[in-house]
């Protein structure tokens, strides 16, 4: 890559590579680490859907066509490969849900347990109306997180440090930060009106999104696109909300 990456009016004032992504890191997710803690206490979280939109667009404010198409906003190789990395996205989820019933039940150190308040499921409430709610939540969740999450992290976030340190460093940053950017989504909880950390919960949660982070790269790479990674976050949010709604 070089630095024709970026849109000229950039070009006077960063050049697309690791202090690039750090400064893109920077701005978004210590605001959105911030928002989320807020919304977890609040119980509002209109202004996630914000964050998520911001993250979507960053590519196209900050790069050219050239730069889109280098990090992966293009057909994909093969359209079968959506479908492999949509099932082995939704395999991850009921594994993670399995691993975290099995080691801590109903308890909200469960991460789907303690993610699923904000789903606001109302304790009685008739099959159908909780299949409008699932579908709803289902929906939103296919859509926001994995095209904003996966254009900011695994696109210009990925590129920018593989512009310096090379791609397999590269992927090891970008899944560092998105895994410690979701503490805020569950490890860092919000119980009986205070805050505690569930440490080992918290390192199991960790590693679950370093290791389905690498998975959403694996399909970008697979896809030849980066709808391999859309496509397989959006399928381990469906599988996240199916537990949630009807596992827990």
């Amino acid at each position: 890559m070089t630095n024709d990456e970026l849109r000229p009016v950039w070009k006077k004032i960063f050049d697309f590579n690791w202090k690039f992504g750090l400064f893109l890191i920077i701005i978004i997710c210590v605001p959105r680490f911030l928002l989320v803690l807020h919304a977890n206490t609040s119980g509002n979280y209109g202004s996630i859907g914000a964050v998520m939109l911001v993250s979507a667009i960053a590519p196209f404010v900050f790069l050219t066509k050239l730069g889109r198409r280098e990090i992966g906003i293009i057909k994909p190789k093969k359209y079968q490969a959506l479908v492999v990395a949509f099932i082995a996205g939704l395999a991850f989820s009921l594994l993670f849900h399995w691993l975290g019933k099995g080691l801590y039940g109903n308890t909200f150190e469960n991460w789907y347990q303690y993610i699923g308040r904000s789903y606001k499921i109302p304790t009685k409430i008739s099959p159908r109306d909780k299949e409008i709610l699932f579908t709803i939540m289902a929906i939103t969740g296919m859509i926001f997180s994995p095209i904003g999450e996966e254009l900011f992290f695994r696109g210009i976030v990925h590129a920018s440090f593989a512009q310096s340190i090379g791609d397999k460093k590269a992927s090891l940053v970008d899944s560092s930060a998105f895994a410690l950017t979701h503490i805020s989504h569950f490890g860092l909880v919000f119980i009986d009106d205070q805050w505690r950390l569930l440490l080992v919960p918290t390192l199991i949660w960790i590693l679950g999104m370093f290791i389905v982070s690498q998975l959403f790269l694996i399909f970008k790479r697979y896809a030849g696109s980066i709808l391999g990674a859309i496509f397989c976050h959006a399928a381990f949010n469906l599988g996240m909300i199916y537990c949630i709604f009807y596992l827990m």
